[in-house]
């Protein structure tokens, strides 16, 4: 657990998800609060236009669910409220269409597994 601690004073251990990498904070990566091959969590802020491109898992399966805003995934719009499932070998892209927060999990958490189309 090497994320840089939040100094206000706390009976809780606090963390900035801004020290973390790309949101990921929990998984088989560093930094990171639980260290675990089973799963992968992160929260996602994109702005408007933030684009990932086009990939799948081997592996993995991966829930995204939108906390706020709208968002396209091969082609398809979705907003606050829809969560999505998507299965090993299915592919998508990624597309802010408005400032977009969402919760992303990943399971297995395997090391790799995300492979550009």
């Amino acid at each position: 657990m090497s994320a840089t601690q939040n100094p206000k004073a706390s009976q809780f251990e606090c963390h900035r998800l801004e020290h973390f990498t790309k949101g990921w904070f929990v998984g088989n990566f560093s930094p990171t609060l639980i260290p675990s091959d089973d799963v992968e969590v992160a929260v996602k802020i994109y702005k408007a236009g933030d684009h990932d491109a086009k990939h799948h898992h081997k592996v993995g399966t991966e829930i995204t669910a939108i906390v706020s805003g709208r968002v396209k995934m091969s082609g398809e719009e979705f907003g606050a409220g829809d969560v999505i499932k998507i299965l090993p070998g299915q592919s998508t892209d990624f597309t802010a269409l408005t400032d977009a927060t969402t919760v992303v999990v990943k399971m297995p958490c395997v090391s790799g597994d995300k492979y550009l189309d």
